[in-house]
């Protein structure tokens, strides 16, 4: 029985790694021709924060001996210039730029690929262990549990909405790497990997800033599981806090361990790491910018363009066409409205969530992508392939069917009124602020659907450990 359980793993491995490389190899089709799919021009795959063009602009500028924010152009990291900038001088040597470029984001999206199965393991052994220390092994016995870090990295590596962006020239795919990084850290119990990828998620597009809850509970209470209260009166063993440091090991051993209590010593050392990487990341910045204004100037032309909401072209979002409707002497109390309405909804999340960190990050990661000043589909990329992580607990979902006919009729829909409205004047703004509308509608719909069906899996679990207890 064992040597088929170990054939059929195998198999599966082996599956797996057939259709992720075929996901690479197809990409780098794309990028072959990516110039004339001309994706880097379309607004729903790249964004004034994460154009390569406008990084381009922003290295040609600083060779100039000039401020790489001069202008309106360049919004992003200045150390990204130093990194993505060489690749996007013209060779000598022959070999196209857009390849070079696309085989950087086609590597970033292969590593985070392999980051989100690794925590998917990690939550799948976590999931079944929890359900084994309730008494609910052999209820779930008959029900097979799906491999959700496998579903989740080949639902990254498969969603045209991953593909587009890493052919589309623009940095999601590194910002989307570094989110996932900091996920992983947390979630294997590795303080300074968690700190080093949300600092620089937080550097790159400010927005992962809302992750550090879901990172602390992570780090404190170690993975998903059902409501802590159902542990208390289970026979758990309830180790000190010097055997919580090797719960990790353990997980990946099949043997994770169950605390009751916040293990406050992995959040200290997470804060302790991340003001060190905050350290080194404004210095490496101020020492790239401190003849063109020092950071100042970098905190002005980044975060200050993302709050302030300058450019008002437009994309799948809904702040581009509100601000420009809006009065100037209204501006300010919405900008603060909009951006408030991501931190209003923090607090009660958490506290209602806060037994299920990763899920929680999905959550957060979903309503910032749909409230944020620039979003682009690598947002929705990323989100989504974080709710296939939990496609045993969110099996009975409504509407999955319908949000999936909606989210491609988006697809569909907003280059055709894009085009309408630019290319043909047939149209006006209100054509492809329709099908902004629409995305955000579905993305409510997406969240608040999970968030429900996430808390009737957790009600089903505590019936049923009343009734194995009766």
């Amino acid at each position: 029985m064992e040597e088929k359980i170990e054939n059929r793993s195998n198999s599966k491995k082996l599956g797996f790694w057939k259709i992720a490389a075929a996901s690479l190899i197809f990409r780098l089709i794309l990028a072959y021709f990516s110039e004339n799919l001309n994706l880097s021009s379309r607004t729903e795959v790249s964004t004034p924060v994460t154009s390569l063009r406008r990084l381009a602009e922003g290295y040609w500028l600083k060779q100039l001996s000039m401020s790489p924010y001069q202008g309106s152009m360049y919004h992003g990291s200045p150390l990204l210039l130093g990194i993505l900038g060489p690749l996007t001088v013209k060779r000598t040597d022959g070999l196209p730029n857009h390849l070079l470029c696309s085989l950087v984001f086609v590597i970033a999206d292969f590593i985070s690929a392999i980051l989100i199965r690794a925590t998917g393991r990690m939550l799948e052994i976590s999931h079944v262990h929890k359900l084994e220390s309730l008494g609910l092994g052999k209820l779930f016995q008959d029900k097979d549990i799906l491999p959700s870090g496998d579903i989740a990295a080949l639902v990254y590596l498969w969603n045209p909405f991953t593909m587009v962006t890493c052919v589309g020239f623009n940095t999601s795919p590194i910002d989307n790497l570094f989110v996932i990084l900091s996920l992983y850290g947390a979630s294997a119990g590795l303080p300074p990997l968690a700190a080093f990828g949300w600092v620089v998620a937080t550097h790159l597009s400010l927005y992962p800033l809302v992750l550090v809850i879901p990172v602390i509970f992570l780090l404190g209470y170690g993975l998903d599981a059902p409501p802590r209260k159902l542990f208390l009166p289970s026979n758990l063993q309830v180790v000190d806090e010097k055997s919580v440091e090797h719960d990790v090991h353990k997980t990946l051993l099949n043997k994770p361990t169950e605390t009751s209590f916040f293990c406050w010593r992995r959040v200290i050392f997470f804060f302790c790491w991340a003001c060190i990487w905050i350290t080194y990341v404004l210095f490496l910045c101020a020492s790239s910018v401190r003849e063109y204004g020092g950071l100042g100037e970098m905190f002005n032309r980044t975060y200050g363009f993302i709050l302030t909401v300058k450019d008002l072209s437009p994309n799948i979002g809904v702040m581009w066409y509100f601000f420009a409707e809006v009065f100037d002497f209204f501006r300010s109390f919405f900008l603060i409205v909009f951006h408030v309405n991501i931190l209003f909804m923090i607090l009660p999340l958490a506290i209602r969530l806060y037994h299920r960190p990763c899920f929680l990050a999905f959550v957060y990661l979903a309503i910032s992508s749909m409230l944020k000043s620039y979003p682009s589909v690598g947002d929705s990329a990323l989100y989504l392939s974080l709710l296939a992580l939990f496609v045993n607990e969110l099996a009975e979902m409504k509407f999955s069917f319908f949000l999936f006919c909606g989210y491609v009729g988006i697809s569909l829909l907003s280059p055709v009124m894009h085009n309408l409205w630019i290319w043909r004047g047939t149209g006006n703004a209100n054509f492809y602020f329709a099908t902004a509308m629409a995305y955000a509608c579905f993305q409510i719909i997406l969240v608040v659907e999970s968030v429900s069906t996430m808390l009737n899996y957790d009600r089903k679990v505590r019936k049923l450990c009343k009734t194995t207890k009766t």
